[in-house]
């Protein structure tokens, strides 16, 4: 059917909307892809409309709220054996504007939750299923499949994006002003991977605790479950100890900055006393550690460094505890960390966890299964053509470790400084006290500035930006914006919590966001309010 797009201006006040028509039927996009791409199927769809697929592993949950567009689903074939496919979102509304989304562990499906939150900003929105469908935590489907392995690791995404960039231009018969990634995660790694790869996809990138080295994070997921293992061990600690050590943590290290209000500004700055938690002949042994259980904890708070002193990867958080129970609570180190092994690495179903030594990081970084490391620190070129590149971890993630963004983004930083190229003019990485993995955080610290697949954790569902405060300061993604379009960089980003993580509810508070290595300093003021706070020198 034909549909009438009329002059509008952008929603963000960044770009205006031109007039044509323009058709969403599959004849109206096959003559534009190539011979080994085919569309699935294009689907109009009206105002207020929801969209997913229930077979979609990764993604089950229906995109809602959304404002008219046009759905496409494209399939491409990689080699004699793999293919992938992407989804595309053609707002009838266009800002003139191109967004890629990222995906989340190992997952496989059309990421339609967060296409849907980028369509509502105007964007015309891709997501590929990276060329398989499966959850998470499953990676089964990359066994004995190299070339599968390989459209996970990058070629999925940088195909779709250079199709689905060819159909929004023919779709809407002009250019695309500017182009822009959206991923945390996995996503965030497939982010930081592209403009290594290929600087020209993207004019600005939002990349949130990126899963970019790999071959260490799944193989330190590994190790890290050991420490705590087997279940029956004297130092094995319960996973109801978990929050006996984060209120000891809390304890010594909360009102480090001046206050104590429940969020770890630095977890850096607290000389943490391990002891004060060991058990003593009058303690309730419900709330204590053996001094078996005190190792333990010590593993689990420092880098893994294995043989000849050589890092491997950054340790937990203090402040994590609360997450702990994901990578740290089973019989048996995650299947994130052994199934990589397993159906990735070893194409071995059977090898045990037990079998894990340095010698299987070794492994796994002379294959880099998939090419899926993103470790060239040589982001130069991505400078060179005015690429903009705006970074975030949580402080109490406890999925990957904070350490692993702080260490990428100073070797960056030992790359290109050398050379004349200073960070700030087009990178910023932005650490946030008591944010989770992507999303969430302890004890109401605020985590929400709109960051990668952060509205799909909102309720009521079908949000997007940041309800009530829809300007640069609070959402990240139009400060991402300002930055590449009219060269407004952000010194700060206000992160919000709204209570029960509900917009109805209200805002608890709000606290300031800091360029990294500066942290929030309390100036005094209403704690809940991010105007009581400046960004400050580490002290």
């Amino acid at each position: 059917m034909w549909v009438f797009k009329y002059l509008a201006v952008h929603l963000l006040g960044l770009g205006i909307v031109k007039t044509l028509g323009y058709q969403c039927t599959p004849s109206a996009f096959t003559h534009v892809l190539p011979a080994n791409a085919s569309v699935l199927y294009a689907i109009p769809n009206g105002p207020n409309s929801t969209f997913g697929n229930p077979y979609n592993q990764g993604y089950p949950t229906n995109a809602t709220n959304l404002p008219p567009f046009c759905a496409v689903l494209v399939n491409v074939t990689s080699s004699s054996t793999s293919s992938f496919t992407f989804g595309l979102f053609l707002p009838d509304l266009w800002n003139e504007r191109f967004l890629a989304v990222g995906n989340g562990g190992f997952a496989g499906g059309v990421n339609y939750l967060d296409m849907g939150a980028g369509l509502q900003y105007g964007f015309a929105v891709i997501s590929t299923d990276t060329g398989h469908n499966s959850t998470s935590f499953d990676i089964s489907w990359a066994l004995n499949l190299p070339e599968k392995k390989i459209d996970w690791g990058y070629r999925a995404m940088h195909g779709s994006i250079v199709l689905a960039k060819q159909l929004v231009t023919s779709y809407y018969q002009c250019a695309i002003q500017y182009s822009y990634y959206s991923g945390c995660s996995t996503g965030g790694r497939q982010g930081l991977k592209d403009i290594e790869l290929y600087p020209e996809d993207f004019d600005g990138v939002l990349a949130g605790a990126p899963a970019w080295w790999t071959t260490h994070l799944q193989t330190w997921t590994i190790k890290l479950g050991t420490y705590n293992l087997p279940v029956n061990a004297s130092s094995h600690i319960p996973v109801s100890l978990f929050p006996v050590i984060s209120a000891e943590v809390f304890r010594q290290c909360d009102g480090l900055d001046g206050l104590v209000d429940g969020i770890i500004v630095d977890p850096r700055r607290c000389d943490f006393y391990y002891e004060a938690l060991l058990c003593t002949p009058s303690s309730n042994t419900s709330a204590c550690l053996t001094s078996p259980q005190l190792d333990t904890l010590y593993h689990i708070y420092n880098n893994y460094v294995d043989t000849n002193q050589t890092f491997v990867f950054p340790h937990l958080e203090l402040g994590s505890e609360a997450q702990w129970p994901v990578l740290l609570g089973g019989s048996a180190p995650n299947a994130l960390g052994t199934e990589y092994v397993q159906y990735f690495l070893l194409n071995d179903p059977h090898w045990p966890y037990t079998d894990f030594s340095y010698a299987t990081v070794q492994l796994a970084d002379a294959q880099n299964p998939g090419a899926a490391n993103a470790d060239d620190f040589d982001l130069g070129p991505f400078h060179a053509r005015g690429g903009k590149l705006l970074q975030y971890h949580g402080l109490a993630d406890a999925l990957i470790a904070t350490g692993s963004s702080v260490y990428f983004y100073t070797h960056v930083l030992r790359t290109l400084l050398p050379r004349g190229v200073p960070l700030a003019d087009w990178y910023r990485f932005f650490l946030v006290p008591g944010m989770q993995h992507c999303a969430g955080s302890v004890h109401d610290a605020p985590w929400y500035f709109a960051g990668a697949g952060q509205a799909g954790s909102l309720l009521p569902p079908g949000q997007h930006g940041v309800p009530g405060f829809e300007d640069t300061r609070h959402d990240a993604l139009l400060a991402l914006m300002a930055w590449v379009e009219n060269g407004q960089a952000p010194d700060a980003i206000v992160a919000t919590k709204f209570r029960n993580d509900t917009v109805g509810d209200g805002v608890v508070r709000q606290r300031l966001l800091c360029p990294y290595p500066s942290t929030p300093v309390y100036g005094g003021g209403d704690v809940n309010s991010a105007a009581s706070f400046s960004c400050g020198p580490v002290v």
